[in-house]
């Protein structure tokens, strides 16, 4: 079998202005995810870790240190990641970037919550450990980030049950999650300029006007019209209405 990669993307271009991903069943017979890059292809795994390895036997070097640092501290002790195990952590963490990114355009949310969580705790783990300064802030750039991808994957759930007011409530949540992240760091003056927390803003507002209306607003609506033609005996009986629908 020949192992040129033109085979494989025969047909499937690479669109630089989107993420171009797909699922494939692979020779184990298990699904797998390609996302097709300007000169090939990444191929991930969907569960465990994206390249299917198991680092000492664990799932994941995050696992395994998150292990690690319990041990430490039922001794008493501390755990410290040194600069080469940061390294490591950060190259991995970049594997679940690709694929919870992935994900998110194949519509899998739960595997988007089940991704960004865990690169949270990659973030929380080096800040709290590693021994170099610089690795310690090395990924908190990020944060607001994979915080705001937490959020979208949230709310979209959501949306997918018509729980409108449920996904609008979790983007604030994530709005909040970053504002207070900026405040934890004393950089409160990012918030206002925050790509993500406009984002979150931006797509909060567009749900609100393109969200159906409930039975409930659409009485409301008529009310205000109502009120507006002075056609008060009509406003009455929808005030009433509306009344009847609250307390039921």
């Amino acid at each position: 079998m020949s192992k040129d990669l033109k085979i494989l993307l025969s047909g499937w271009d690479n669109n630089p202005n989107e993420v171009t991903v797909r699922k494939i069943v692979g020779l184990d017979g298990r699904e797998k995810i390609q996302m097709r890059l300007d000169l090939g292809l990444f191929q991930m795994e969907i569960d465990g870790r994206p390249d299917g390895k198991r680092p000492h036997g664990y799932e994941c070097l995050l696992e395994m240190y998150t292990e690690r640092r319990a041990q430490a501290e039922s001794a008493g002790e501390t755990l410290e990641l040194s600069n080469d195990e940061c390294s490591d952590l950060r190259q991995e963490a970049m594997q679940y970037y690709h694929r919870y990114l992935s994900l998110f355009h194949l519509d899998d949310y739960f595997g988007v919550l089940r991704d960004t969580q865990r690169n949270l705790r990659v973030f929380d783990l080096i800040r709290d450990c590693a021994t170099d300064e610089h690795d310690r802030t090395s990924l908190e750039q990020f944060r607001p980030y994979v915080l705001m991808m937490n959020a979208r994957a949230r709310a979209c759930l959501s949306l997918e049950d018509h729980e409108f007011d449920v996904a609008l409530d979790q983007i604030e949540a994530g709005i909040q999650s970053i504002a207070d992240f900026f405040r934890e760091i004393d950089r409160d003056e990012l918030i206002e300029s925050c790509r993500e927390i406009a984002f979150l803003e931006d797509w909060s507002e567009r749900i609100r006007s393109n969200r159906p209306l409930s039975p409930e607003d659409r009485l409301r609506n008529e009310l205000r019209s109502a009120v507006e033609a002075e056609d008060y005996e009509r406003a009455a009986k929808l005030r009433d209405e509306i009344k009847h629908m609250v307390v039921s």
